[in-house]
């Protein structure tokens, strides 16, 4: 099958899937208008306040006892099981999922030292330019293969 013709039986699969998506709209309750950075800049104080906690009370503390390269791995662990869900189509499992690569997300954010409003400013920063035009304006960075060749993940 040519790359159109699959990108088009795709795509007709993720419409139809999105159409009898309905029920899940039901599992999550209607945000004001705002709240779901807030959610996530209150999930980044909690893991804030535990990333000292005993690691045997504290996932969060357990995971950034662990190390940045452990505090990595788990988040691209989180992300591909993100992807397997979106894949197979399977709506419900995408959310439990997605908050769950939040999360590590957030971890790695405090791992990092990074404060969600440095995100959501660089997000700010980038409305209203062309993905093209923003990734084109970028630094050249290192790529995750040589990062991974550089550092052994204990």
């Amino acid at each position: 099958m040519a790359k159109a013709e699959k990108r088009k039986a795709d795509a007709g699969k993720a419409k139809k899937r999105r159409a009898t998506a309905g029920p899940l709209i039901a599992l999550v309750p209607d945000l004001p208008a705002g709240e779901g950075a807030r959610v996530l800049d209150r999930l980044w104080g909690v893991v804030m306040e535990r990333r000292d906690a005993d690691p045997a009370v504290s996932h969060s503390a357990r995971l950034l006892s662990r190390g940045t390269a452990k505090v990595a791995q788990k988040f691209g662990e989180e992300a591909v099981e993100c992807l397997i869900e979106a894949v197979a189509g399977n709506p419900a499992a995408l959310i439990g999922e997605s908050a769950d690569v939040l999360y590590h997300l957030l971890v790695l954010w405090v791992d990092a030292g990074i404060e969600p409003e440095q995100v959501w400013a660089e997000l700010r920063r980038r409305e209203g330019v062309s993905g093209i035009t923003e990734k084109a304006g970028r630094a050249r960075t290192l790529s995750l293969a040589r990062v991974l060749r550089t550092r052994k993940i204990p």
